[in-house]
């Protein structure tokens, strides 16, 4: 099945007001910069997203953020992202934050179909405990507090009930896909990209290097076509793309 998208613009049309939305990428890296742009430019608004961070003030979810369009985000990192800071605070934002590995494997096992694990991380603190704030009221004042988690005992330890994540749609980015949605991430942007591909009921991704299918060797493919319902080839200007969080030189 060729799975291809006339443009990006097309990919997104229908993601619609308040859908969630996994998105791929790490600070600046591996980001589905095109997509993100395109959904800028459609209008939905009230998104609930989850990433593991939120880009910057100019670039990646920042874009959608700084103009009001994101109600909810869960993350493992509010990164370099001022703004993200600023609606947090003052109740414009809800925020969820997870640690990092539990992120991660929420994310992979919503797309195997797991609906919960345990695992040690939080376990005697508030994230296991509840009353981490998710949403202030103007004031500061605490609004919303998170809930707390079932716990349990296996052999000498305590875990903490986490569950799956699973969203509408995911948007993430890879280095080389065939028309069938096979992909192929490049070094360190094969982050989160898998894992939030695999958690999107409707998967866009946006690639590089668009290849026909039977071009890439089943030993190279880190995620099969089956997690993947659209794909948008870039043009080399938007592959080339890619910006630096923090640029530092030597001297």
């Amino acid at each position: 099945m060729d799975k291809t998208s006339l443009s990006a613009a097309d990919a997104v049309a229908d993601i619609g007001e308040g859908a969630s939305l996994a998105v791929g990428g790490f600070g600046l890296c591996g980001i589905p910069s095109t997509l993100i742009q395109a959904l800028y430019g459609q209008g939905a608004g009230s998104l609930r997203v989850v990433s593991n961070n939120c880009g910057t003030d100019d670039h990646g979810l920042g874009i959608l953020l700084g103009a009001g369009r994101i109600a909810r985000v869960t993350g493992s990192y509010v990164g370099e992202n001022k703004e993200f800071a600023r609606q947090y605070l003052t109740g414009e934002l809800e925020v969820e934050l997870v640690p990092q590995g539990t992120l991660a494997e929420r994310l992979r096992a919503g797309g195997c179909g797991i609906p919960a694990f345990y695992t040690p991380a939080g376990v005697g603190t508030p994230l296991a405990d509840g009353g981490i704030p998710w949403r202030h009221h103007a004031d500061g004042s605490v609004a919303l507090a998170s809930p707390a988690k079932e716990t349990r005992t296996f052999g000498d330890g305590e875990y903490v009930l986490e569950e799956a994540i699973t969203c509408d749609f995911a948007l993430v980015r890879a280095a080389r896909g065939d028309r069938h949605g096979n992909l192929v991430f490049g070094k360190s942007a094969r982050n989160f990209n898998p894992l939030a591909a695999m958690a999107g009921r409707v998967t866009i991704a946006e690639v590089e290097e668009l290849v026909e299918p039977g071009a890439l060797s089943a030993d190279e493919i880190h995620l099969p076509g089956v997690f993947v319902q659209r794909v948008v080839a870039l043009a080399p200007s938007e592959a080339a793309d890619k910006q630096i969080e923090k640029r530092t030189v030597a001297a």
